[in-house]
């Protein structure tokens, strides 16, 4: 069993700068994909990034594309999401999310393990 919990959400003027935290315990992520997706107020949750644990390979949304980083600690056991350049339409609930295998996907129900989730909101 894995638990995923996630920091680093907060109240950021459009522009700014955010760092999303996932620290994973119950086991490694060695051998997993962590991903990174979003719930708008309305809206389906949907895929921002994801890092193919054991590989470091990454993958983007276009919406995240040049402005936000996916990484990974091995030491920490701990994923990132560095956002830059913030705009108030990414203003959601962010979540991360683990899959078992290396493989990576961007289909929600791919992921076997999800956080509780942190809101981002980005004012104007």
């Amino acid at each position: 069993q894995v638990q995923l919990v996630e920091s680093g959400g907060g109240l950021v003027q459009a522009g700014g700068s955010l760092r999303l935290s996932c620290a994973a315990s119950g086991r490694t992520f060695i051998g997993h994909t962590m991903g990174w997706f979003r719930q708008a107020p309305g809206k389906e949750r949907e895929f921002v990034a994801a890092i193919r644990w054991s590989a470091g390979s990454t993958y983007y949304d276009d919406s995240a594309k040049g402005r936000f980083t996916i990484s990974r600690d091995n030491a920490k056991n701990t994923g990132y999401l560095q956002m830059n350049s913030l705009k108030p339409e990414d203003t959601a609930v962010y979540y991360c999310a683990a899959k078992s295998g290396g493989t990576s996907s961007r289909n929600r129900n791919d992921y076997n393990y999800w956080g509780q989730g942190t809101q981002v909101t980005v004012s104007s």
